[in-house]
């Protein structure tokens, strides 16, 4: 498994980075052209997005609150450590993404400083699941950085050659990874584009942290 692991990431180029760079210039494109580049206009743009879809997936509590456990990477770390020993590259790329996502995290939410949901919007409007979450770092979402750098380096780890098999695969953790991050809406913790931004920079971070391995093997054992 290990070695035919290493084939897959040395297969690897740069063209799956530049989907998710055009997806976060269209965001940076629809915020520009909306006036949206303050906090008030960044919330304001999405506020009746955000409202709708936690207000549907909230009717699922339980559900949202579980699954939304899979964004905290000691939870989604802890279910992938039969690999440590049977395939100890993707541990290595893992190490090397979780460092990348890590750095983006911390110096985006301080550059950004956005209010969470229940900071600035009625918690009467809207339904919070759990734990009433109040800080100023809600852009980028963490959880969703968490999901689609682990996503992305088990996509890549595990994509199989044949063209019709990559392309159901790719949907099928795609959708999966979707299905995670919006139950960061779902339990009232972030807004639509937070996800977004998040599940971005995360498949980013993924790809970087595989690169990394690579060429350094920094992490090796």
């Amino acid at each position: 498994m290990n070695k035919s692991i290493m084939e897959n990431y040395t297969k690897l180029s740069l063209v799956p980075i530049l989907p998710p760079l055009f997806l976060l210039l269209s965001i940076v494109v629809y915020l520009y052209t909306k006036d949206a580049f303050s906090i008030e206009k960044y919330i304001e743009v999405q506020k009746e997005l955000f409202l709708f879809l936690n207000l549907k997936l909230s009717q699922f509590p339980m559900i949202q609150h579980n699954l939304t456990q899979l964004g905290d990477a000691f939870v989604f770390l802890s279910l992938l450590t039969i690999f440590i020993i049977h395939a100890p590259k993707i541990w290595e790329a893992l190490v090397c993404a979780s460092l990348v996502s890590v750095v983006f995290c911390s110096i985006s939410k301080k550059v950004f400083s956005v209010p969470r949901p229940a900071v600035i919007l009625d918690n009467n409007s809207f339904v919070i699941v759990g734990k009433t979450l109040s800080g100023h770092n809600s852009l980028p979402s963490g959880h969703s950085m968490t999901v689609f750098t682990i996503l992305t380096i088990l996509l890549f780890a595990f994509m199989p050659s044949e063209k019709y098999k990559k392309i159901i695969w790719t949907i099928s953790v795609l959708i999966i990874g979707l299905v995670l991050v919006f139950t960061r809406v779902g339990v009232g913790a972030h807004y639509p584009l937070d996800v977004m931004v998040g599940s971005i920079i995360g498949y980013i971070s993924g790809l970087l942290g595989i690169f990394i391995c690579r060429k350094y093997s920094l992490c090796q054992w």
